[in-house]
């Protein structure tokens, strides 16, 4: 475990005051306010699944549909929309060490990745082979298999394995990029394990045999410094409603290496990367220029709502906002080893800081009834009749709740001498209000991921290290006193 302490701060612990200490003196902790966080007693570790919302996007938005589009109507065309697309682009450029002119925002990382990838293969004509791993998020493989179906049945999509679920294995990869390679597609950070390829190494490992390579930044963008001109990368995309809290559906970007811009051409030829397009000629000319990845008229409502969120990582700085995500990742790998680890969680990320993102996942049998829990606790009333409920006087009735699924929680038999909490009579005493914001219990927002992955994810901006803490307390409570027994393992659409 390597100790990142800052200065002036005593070495690494599970003591509230040392989580007080680093509060207090956190650089970043002026821009917290800046986000809309709606309940004093929430605390929010989604942002790699979906950033909150910021005070400055409302006012973006409510600038947009008043003014621009109530008032100024067709004229913000040309007076505010017309070249958002590229001019956003532009301002994420230097979030992923990109030049002015080879980004754009536009549709999804999805629809992106099939322009980029079904270009790629064209440009490679006679190469046969696209590799990716097994730990890619799928919809990315999803695309590539219903690229290479349109291929033909000559291509095929080749994948390296893990040995731990964690780390891709690396030597395979290496071996599985042959002179028939194509294509490597690969997430710079995996969404699972929060795994972060060095994307320098690999780029050029693909290059020594003459493929291009496909970044999929999604879980990078505003979570990692990033430099994907001075890795020699071909192309990438991301999405911009993680960590740059662009909002659910926010449009996507792509990144297109500049001396490929002229050779790489898009499958989807729409009248928005056409050369001219209100010429309204009937023989398609690509734009010069990135604009030709565009296809069709850009969702400008959502567009406009990204900008908030670039602007203040850019103002922040990736290299501050880095050097605090280590630390706090650090300190919360810390504290699942201390805390959790004696009930049954184990890390499931990257140990090494420089291979992690700034999401750090957990293990456990149960992880998707605790997130539950987490979310959704007994206040008040509610947990002395649960209590009861699971610890019945005499002549009283040992009734167990039933979810919408029908789903009863079962009894739970406790040792002789146990309290009917769990494993122990008590936890550890916790700072008076840590684990309850005016008599009702914090509520903290995780990401569920099968099959038993919790992920918690360190967005410096608005994280502080009392949330972490708070939250680790809390699935320590949970596991202790079987909290998450109230819930059924049935899982929503949407975990």
């Amino acid at each position: 475990m390597t100790d990142l302490a800052a200065p002036g701060i005593p070495s690494i612990s599970t003591d509230w005051a040392y989580a007080r200490e680093c509060d207090e003196a956190d650089p970043l902790a002026c821009y917290r306010e800046r986000f809309l966080l709606p309940e004093e007693g929430l605390i929010y570790l989604d942002g790699n699944s979906l950033g909150p919302l910021m005070h400055a996007t409302r006012e973006v938005v409510e600038e947009l549909t008043v003014r621009q589009w109530g008032e100024e109507l067709i004229e913000s065309w040309n007076a505010h929309w017309w070249d958002l697309p590229v001019q956003l682009g532009d301002l994420v450029a230097p979030l992923v060490g990109a030049s002015p002119g080879e980004v754009v925002m536009a549709d999804s990382t999805s629809v992106n990745l099939y322009k980029l990838a079904h270009g790629a293969l064209k440009l490679r004509q006679g190469r046969t082979r696209v590799v990716s791993d097994t730990l890619n998020f799928p919809t990315d493989l999803y695309i590539l298999q219903g690229i290479l179906k349109e291929a033909g049945p000559q291509y095929e999509l080749v994948l390296a394995g893990s040995r731990d679920g964690i780390h891709p294995d690396l030597e395979e990869l290496e071996a599985l990029i042959t002179e028939e390679t194509a294509l490597v597609v690969l997430s710079a950070v995996l969404f699972k394990s929060g795994y972060f390829y060095d994307m320098a190494a690999v780029t050029e490992m693909a290059h020594r045999k003459g493929a291009l390579v496909l970044w999929d930044l999604s879980h990078a963008t505003g979570a990692v410094p990033l430099a994907l001109d001075a890795a020699g990368a071909d192309l990438a995309v991301g999405c911009t409603y993680k960590y740059l809290n662009g909002g659910p559906g926010s449009p996507a970007f792509l990144y297109v290496r500049k001396d490929l811009q002229p050779q790489l051409e898009s499958p989807l030829q729409g009248w928005f990367g056409e050369r001219n397009p209100f010429r309204f000629g009937l023989a398609y000319a690509p734009a010069e220029s990135i604009r030709k990845y565009l296809a069709g008229t850009p969702p400008i409502l959502s567009m406009a709502a990204v900008k908030p969120g670039v602007k203040i990582l850019l103002e922040a700085g990736m290299t501050r906002i880095r050097e605090k995500s280590l630390r706090q990742g650090e300190y919360l790998i810390y504290l699942a080893g201390e805390l959790l680890s004696p009930l049954g969680f184990s890390v499931a990320s990257p140990t090494d800081p420089a291979r992690r993102g700034s999401h750090i996942a957990l293990r456990h049998p149960e992880v998707f009834r605790i997130c539950q829990a987490l979310i959704h606790p007994l206040n008040g009333e509610e947990a002395k009749g649960e209590e009861l409920r699971k610890n019945p006087g005499p002549g009283e009735h040992s009734g167990h709740p039933s979810d919408e699924n029908g789903f009863q929680s079962p009894g739970i038999s406790h040792p002789e001498g146990n309290s009917g909490w769990g494993v122990n009579n008590e936890i550890d005493p916790v700072v008076p209000g840590s684990l309850e914001r005016m008599g009702k219990k914090v509520r903290v927002i995780p990401d569920f991921r099968a099959p038993d992955n919790i992920r918690l994810a360190i967005t410096p901006l608005y994280t502080t290290w009392s949330n972490l803490l708070t939250a680790v307390q809390r699935m320590r409570e949970i596991a202790e006193r079987r909290e998450y027994l109230r819930f059924s393992p049935m899982q929503k659409p949407v975990t």
